[in-house]
């Protein structure tokens, strides 16, 4: 479209001078006393024309002449400007590669090219400084040398730098927080993450070290609601976050010192926490610990304890059938301390599930013991007689063979007191 207006234009100023100039006889007359010249009208034109020309192609020779100085500037700070862009890459291609010793090398490289490259000309010559000190550190993290990592990671971090490339200075604090992380250094890492800024903070790389951190520093509330997060981001597969959190809420779990922490603890796990078995039988069994520790305690205590293992164990023992053979032993094991304190409900789940799975040797052996708490001998020995048969833990098998040998002495069979005391104590 541009070339057509021009052939117009073009055109047009040819017929224009043909009107002026073709059939013109006027004549220019120039006096210089005593002299005087008569010279043709289109003569004047064209000597107008030709010297407009002339001087215009004078003052542009003059320009790019006075010019030449500063064009050769341009051209040895894109030389170096290219060369310095050069060595960055070829210092991120030897460290993707796993060449550290020519990275550094590549990097320090780079650095000298743009310290020599003025600011003025080249605004984002910050940027790559940057990242030409951040890859020189990272070459030096990977080689352990933490004297070279610390100098070029300080310069890196340099506030005249992090106001030209933000996003740069960012990923410095990452890193810088990543290998405080990789030395151990909880206080350090807690330190260069508090100086990101609130966005960044709040990015999946940032949570992820956060999570590392925090359990780096034995904080594992923290690591869980961490982990948390980065569960919800979908930092995580399904798989994986259920298993960081599961194992964070037993570590929590664990760290418990009295029932009240425990029981806010438990307050504050989500619902789908609450109902992992795993999570359940933990507290279950902390509980257990905290509350139920033998010549403490008094009955009061002990049934309330009771109560409260019982009402975090509801919802799993529901679900006993799709317990697997672990957690169904662990299940037993827990509830077996609060058997004096069952009450009749509960002695009644216990028989319908026995009823449900009359094979199961778990389910024997506990709805045994809770029929021998409540004196119910000829149940107890029948559910326990079973049960010695098919159990193949030793510790339950024992405990087993000692209550049919009580059962034994209360009937008055000394015999079978006797061989039942007997095969308890194989088992010891």
């Amino acid at each position: 479209m541009r070339s057509v207006f021009w052939l117009l234009g073009l055109g047009a100023l040819a017929v224009a001078l043909a009107l002026l100039v073709g059939h013109n006889q006027a004549m220019v007359t120039l006096f210089w006393p005593p002299y005087r010249f008569d010279v043709s009208f289109n003569f004047v034109v064209f000597c107008m024309i030709a010297g407009f020309v002339l001087v215009y192609l004078a003052l542009r020779a003059i320009n790019v002449l006075r010019e030449l100085p500063a064009q050769a500037q341009r051209w040895r700070a894109q030389q170096v400007e290219r060369a310095a862009v050069g060595s960055v890459l070829d210092a991120l291609s030897y460290q993707l590669s796993g060449r550290f010793v020519r990275s550094q090398a590549a990097g320090l490289a780079a650095l000298e090219q743009l310290n020599a490259l003025p600011s003025a000309q080249w605004p984002r010559r910050h940027q790559l400084l940057l990242l030409a000190h951040l890859l020189v550190a990272e070459s030096a993290q990977s080689l352990q040398n933490r004297k070279a990592r610390d100098e070029h990671l300080q310069s890196a971090l340099h506030p005249r730098l992090a106001r030209s490339a933000p996003e740069a200075h960012e990923g410095a604090l990452l890193r810088a927080v990543r290998w405080a992380v990789e030395d151990r250094d909880a206080n350090a890492a807690r330190s260069r993450l508090a100086e990101l800024p609130q966005g960044a903070a709040r990015r999946i790389q940032a949570l992820r070290l956060k999570l590392r951190i925090a359990r780096l520093g034995g904080a594992t509330s923290e690591a869980l609601e961490t982990a948390r997060v980065l569960a919800k981001h979908r930092a995580f597969s399904p798989d994986a976050s259920r298993s960081i959190v599961r194992g964070l809420a037993l570590d929590a779990l664990g760290e418990s010192h009295d029932l009240s922490q425990l029981q806010a603890l438990w307050g504050r796990l989500d619902a789908s926490e609450r109902a992992m078995p795993e999570l359940a039988l933990a507290a279950a069994q902390r509980a257990n610990h905290l509350g139920m520790q033998p010549g403490e305690p008094g009955d009061e205590d002990q049934a309330s304890t009771t109560a409260l293992v019982l009402s975090w164990l509801e919802p799993v023992w529901n679900r006993f059938a799709e317990l697997d053979a672990a957690q169904q032993r662990q299940l037993v094991r827990t509830m077996e301390p609060g058997l004096a304190q069952l009450d009749a409900t509960w002695l009644a789940r216990l028989e319908q599930a026995q009823r449900q799975l009359p094979n199961n040797a778990y389910l024997q052996y506990l709805t045994g013991q809770a029929f021998m708490q409540r004196q119910l001998w000829g149940k107890a020995a029948q559910l326990l007689g079973q049960a010695s048969h098919s159990l193949a833990e030793p510790s339950l098998l024992r405990r087993t063979w000692r209550s049919l040998a009580a059962l034994a002495e209360e009937r008055g069979d000394v015999a079978a007191a006797q061989s039942a005391w007997k095969k308890a104590a194989l088992l010891d």
